[in-house]
């Protein structure tokens, strides 16, 4: 009864753990390290089964790591080629309605052991598990025990645990704890996502996809205090869709819908060709793109570029485009409200003029006087309006 009040106890303190971490990585650890001490593991990892990519890739190693594991690796990944359970025993066995259930490698290999026997051990036919003990013998370790993820019906990927050479084997009773384990780690990446998915709403725009207004109010303000600390050049293009409101009044604000949608596709294309870059949606028919490092004539081109290939677009009228860039003769930028209203003051003269290009703020002295004047008229307060940071 003793180890039973054992196990139930660290089941409910893995579960408080996940609950009580704020981040992804937080939880990945807190389930890692919880399902380690709970099996009496020396170390535990949590793997992602990315399916387009056909990998395994491993998101935390914890406890007692070998030489070259890293806590939260950027790019330990393993084909699924390698791991055939990974396709089969995590989703054909069970994909019928049956249960997921965890099973136990040891260093010795699992040849010839029992189909299910006293030790936990499943027999691989078809060379399963080579690579398991591979891995196993290289970092020094004499067992694990492997139990799959299942999230929202699907094999999401696994938990492993393992004990170092000279512990006692794994066992059956430990493959099936493991196995409740797994479910109480799936319940707790569960709420992670759901949490991390308002946190991704709340800094998205709904119909587009790309940032919205808070996040580049957040961005821009850190992209200001990096350029004050270290200088690094700060970009940013403001655009108005032209025509949004002929096309709404004309064919329907579903397909004046589908344009911003196009649009946006296109924003986040060429953002793409500037490394770091923000593609959002300000509202309406407002969009930017904000980029840190480029250099003022790399942004002016991919501007340049977006602006071509927003006339080409089926509906609307192109784009009026501005651009201010902190590696052009701007004078000094104290705040992101500055930036703003020189892109603003930039895009407004672009919309006035019909530019097919960008106007580039600290190109044309005009537009650095229209940004620093008062705003003039009603249009002029909706392009320079004191509410942008």
């Amino acid at each position: 009864m003793g180890g039973d009040d054992a196990r139930l106890r660290a089941v409910v303190a893995l579960a408080q753990a996940m609950a009580a971490a704020h981040t992804p990585r937080g939880s990945w650890r807190a389930a890692a390290l919880g399902a380690c001490e709970a099996l009496g593991g020396s170390f535990a990892a949590l793997s992602v089964w990315e399916r387009g990519r056909g990998e395994l890739r491993v998101l935390v190693n914890a406890g007692e790591r070998a030489e070259g594991e890293e806590e939260f690796p950027e790019a330990e990944a393993y084909p699924v080629h390698q791991f055939p359970e990974i396709t089969e025993f995590l989703h054909e066995r069970w994909a019928g309605g049956g249960e997921p259930d965890a099973w136990v490698e040891t260093a010795d290999g699992p040849a010839g052991a029992p189909p299910d026997g006293g030790a936990g051990l499943r027999e691989y036919g078809s060379g399963y598990g080579r690579e398991r003990v591979a891995a196993l013998r290289r970092r020094g370790r004499g067992c694990c025990v492997v139990a799959p993820i299942v999230l929202h019906g699907r094999a999401w990927g696994e938990l492993y645990v393992a004990r170092p050479v000279g512990a006692p084997v794994f066992g059956r009773a430990d493959a099936d704890f493991a196995t409740v384990l797994a479910a109480v780690v799936a319940a707790g990446i569960s709420q992670t996502e759901r949490l991390e998915e308002v946190r991704k709403l709340a800094f998205t725009d709904p119909l587009t996809g790309l940032a919205n207004r808070r996040a580049v109010d957040v961005r821009l303000d850190e992209a200001v205090e990096r350029h004050r600390a270290d200088g690094a050049v700060v970009s940013l293009v403001v655009c108005d869709l032209n025509g949004l409101k002929q096309v709404n009044d004309t064919h329907g604000h579903a397909v004046g819908d589908r344009l911003l949608e196009r649009f946006g596709s296109v924003l986040s294309r060429c953002g793409a060709m500037l490394p770091g870059a923000l593609a959002a949606r300000l509202g309406g028919d407002e969009f930017c793109l904000l980029t840190v490092g480029p250099q003022a004539d790399e942004v002016v081109r991919v501007a340049t570029e977006l602006c071509e290939r927003a006339a080409e677009l089926e509906l609307g009228d192109g784009v009026a485009c501005g651009l201010v860039s902190t590696g052009d003769p701007i004078g000094p930028v104290v705040s992101a409200r500055r930036l703003f209203r020189l892109a603003d003051a930039a895009q407004y003269r672009a919309k006035a003029a019909r530019s097919a290009k960008p106007v580039v703020a600290g190109r044309d002295g005009e537009v650095i006087r229209l940004a620093d004047a008062p705003p003039r008229s009603p249009h002029d307060r909706r392009h320079l309006r004191g509410s942008r940071p």
